[in-house]
């Protein structure tokens, strides 16, 4: 039987077909990457940046923790901007205040990263959705990329687990 929870985010992600489809390339997208650069990582372990950085790690992706104020979060190196990353990005994931989304995501275009995610919180942002899609880069926004994990490729791989077993 299903979690109540799950039965909302069910019903939420396949709510008209273009919410839907976005669901799907998440999903598609979440189970390809290996690399997320996450601007605006926090610090403190009490901040929804850093729980969702954390949750990632765990999950198995390589984070790199973008915040000009700290030399390392969650025991991996932190870097001042995404310029200064030696490596290649899959996806960069938006930590920012909703005012300054435009200058975070002109930089990720930079680092030309699979997709850019804006996490819950950070506004919509229809205008820059069509530039960043123009250039071939997938863009979500108002989606947390923990949230999208733990009901689009969780599941999927406990029941590879199980096959396996």
């Amino acid at each position: 039987m299903k979690s109540t929870f799950d039965n909302w985010y069910e019903k939420k992600m396949r709510a008209n077909p273009e919410i839907s489809a976005e669901t799907d390339r998440a999903g598609e997208l979440l189970d390809q990457i290996d690399t997320i650069a996450i601007v605006g990582i926090s610090r403190d372990r009490h901040r929804d940046s850093h729980f969702v950085g954390r949750y990632l790690k765990k999950a198995g992706y390589t984070i790199i923790p973008v915040n000009p104020g700290a030399d390392e979060i969650l025991g991996e190196k932190a870097y001042p901007e995404l310029r200064s990353i030696p490596a290649e990005i899959d996806v960069v994931d938006i930590f920012r205040p909703p005012e300054v989304i435009p200058e975070a995501v002109e930089e990720a275009l930079e680092v030309n990263p699979k997709a850019i995610w804006l996490q819950l919180g950070t506004g919509t942002h229809n205008e820059l959705k069509e530039k960043v899609e123009k250039n071939g880069i997938h863009f979500f926004q108002n989606r947390c990329m923990k949230v999208d994990h733990q009901f689009l490729i969780r599941p999927k791989k406990e029941q590879r687990e199980k096959t396996v077993s």
